[in-house]
């Protein structure tokens, strides 16, 4: 179960991330990210009057997700446990990103019949590509020391 810090619950957070976030599509998903720190999120000036983005609210660290599971998904049995299985792979998701994102998951209707590994390789490999860990991957900084190390033996 996803703990309550980590949830997205209100319409202007889901929008938000939605609308300026960066979205990457997979075959039976697709993942907005916004991290907050960085376009003005944090911070913003006054000619902005939301009151989540001018800071009324206070953030609780750690990162937050929200889930979009459309009627296209299939009846309310099915949307039900693809939500459960998407909040149980978020929790998994929880060390792995930074603290100032912000993740909405829109499940498309493949993922009522995708296995669970299946489904967190997807979010995994969509938030890789979003960039939204803290730290880059071990394999790629290990691939980038072995480039580099070959090229001073010449």
């Amino acid at each position: 179960m996803l703990p309550e810090p980590y949830r997205l619950h209100h319409r202007a957070d889901f929008s938000r991330t939605v609308r300026r976030g960066q979205r990457v599509g997979r075959r039976d998903l697709v993942v907005h990210a916004l991290v907050h720190g960085y376009e003005g999120i944090v911070g913003a000036s006054e000619r902005n009057s939301d009151p989540v983005v001018t800071g009324s609210m206070v953030r609780v660290g750690g990162p937050r997700f929200g889930l979009i599971v459309s009627k296209a998904v299939g009846s309310a049995v099915v949307r039900h446990r693809v939500a459960r299985r998407l909040r149980h792979m978020c929790a998994k998701l929880i060390p792995e990103l930074t603290g100032e994102a912000d993740v909405v998951i829109r499940a498309l209707p493949g993922a009522a019949t995708a296995d669970s590994a299946e489904l967190l390789r997807q979010i995994r490999g969509a938030l890789r590509k979003l960039d939204v860990s803290p730290h880059p991957p071990e394999r790629a900084r290990g691939t980038l020391d072995i480039a580099c190390g070959s090229g001073d033996r010449s």
